[in-house]
Order: structure tokens, then sequence, then C-alpha cells
């Protein structure tokens, strides 16, 4: 079903396709660890039984109706304390390939979430694996919602919602796979400043004021900032706080 992009260096060269797997991160991880797969590894299926997301969520989709995948990176050029910046590379690899097919403009949740409008249109979730202070490798999980027309969820949404157009899932694969080679390759090359002030422009209510609660509290402040860990700045009452993903959750 899915076919090797002609036009990458690595990204997505070893394709592992299953039709049906539980989680491809835990598949991905598993494979790496018996033999030590070449970077830029993809383990894609059709199915995903169980599927995560971030905060322990999981992931809905339909059989053979999205995009659903992981890749295998090995950052050893990122420290731990920024490995925030291969969120960054990613997510904005992933908004520009659905940009493509999108008229709305596409804006990035954090950490990792792909909205357009309010609406959840895809997530990645990035497990690494640290040696000593530096990133060993990595394994990002990614799930679009392509063509998937209904969800449980109200905020949920896919291509097919919001363009009305059944799309093939290869071609946005593909799209992918460069947009990603080329984000990863700009982010090895030095660009990470550079990715994170484009993250920041895409970034969901940023410099907006919005309701957020923390500790039981709700409280409004606006979003200022990503600190180099990947925390969460948000200016409230004249004070900057800074927040991990478990410490803080957007209201509305």
């Amino acid at each position: 079903m899915y076919k090797i992009p002609a036009n990458t260096l690595f990204t997505g060269q070893n394709l592992i396709y299953v039709p049906e797997c539980h989680s491809t991160n835990s598949l991905l991880s598993q494979l790496n660890n018996k033999s030590p797969l070449a970077e830029g590894t993809i383990v894609i299926t059709d199915n995903q039984t169980a599927g995560r997301g971030q905060r322990g969520n999981t992931w809905e989709a339909q059989p053979g109706m999205n995009v659903t995948f992981s890749l295998l990176l090995r950052p050893t050029f990122l420290q731990a304390a920024g490995q925030f910046q291969l969120n960054i590379a990613l997510s904005l690899a992933v908004a520009e390939a659905l940009q493509f097919s999108l008229e709305q403009p596409i804006k990035l949740k954090w950490p990792n979430d792909i909205l357009v409008g309010d609406k959840k249109i895809g997530g990645i979730l990035i497990e690494n694996q640290l040696l000593g202070t530096s990133i060993a490798s990595s394994i990002a999980g990614i799930g679009i919602n392509i063509n998937q027309e209904n969800f449980s969820h109200h905020k949920a949404t896919s291509l097919f919602r919001l363009t009305g157009t059944t799309f093939l899932l290869n071609d946005i694969f593909q799209r992918l796979m460069k947009s990603i080679e080329l984000a990863y390759l700009s982010l090895r090359a030095g660009k990470a400043a550079i990715q994170k002030e484009h993250y920041l422009h895409a970034l969901y209510k940023f410099n907006e004021l919005h309701s957020f609660e923390a500790k039981g509290s709700e409280f409004y402040g606006l979003i200022t900032d990503i600190t180099e860990s990947g925390k969460l700045c948000i200016e409230s009452n004249g004070k900057t706080r800074e927040f991990s993903l478990q410490e803080v959750r957007f209201l509305g």
C-alpha cells in the first residue's frame, strides 16, 4: 500500500508495513531493541488498536482511513536539555505537509497537537532514549486524520471533513516524509532558533488571553514563550509562570 518515497535520503527508505498493531511506537521500539535499525526507519499500519497520545490518552482512528506511523531518528547532536527542539521541527514539518491540502491555517497546540481552528487533526508523541546528556535515539509516533468522517470526540476533525475530498493516503505519507526530512536536516544544520520562531508564529493561542487550569485552579493568561526544555511560559497577573506537560491544561 505504501511506497518508499523516491526523493528522500533516509526517511522511509526502510519501510515496515503491518496491517494492524497495538502501537507503532511500541512495535518500532521492540524491533530496534532486537537489532538496531537504520535512522529513518518507519513502521506504518492501517489499524492501530492501542495508539498512545499525550497525558496517557488513546488515539482514535478508524482502520484504513488515516495515516498512522512511527519514525526512528538518532538525533545525537541534541542535548537532552534541548530535546523539545525535535518536537518543534517535527510539528512544523507535519503542519507544512498538511497545509498543502488546506486553505485554513494550521495551528500547533503545545506540546504536539496539530489543529485546524479549534479542532485536532493530528498529533505527535516522541519518546527519547538518552545516553548521558545527549539523545541516543528518538521514536516519533505521528497520527493524522485523513479520510475519517465520524469521531466520538467533538473536537476531532480530518482532511475529509474540512475539504469534502477523499485523499490517497500514500500521497499524504510521501509529502510527510519529504517535509519531515527537510525539517530534521535543518535542525541538524543548526537552524533551531529559526524553527522556534516559526513554531511560536504558528502556536495556538500565542499572545492571546486564554483560560487555563493548574493545580485545580483556573486562571487567565498569555502564552509568551517556550523554554529550551519545552516548558510553556504563561504571563498572568504580571508574572510569568513556566509549566511542564502535566502541570497545565487549556480550558475551553
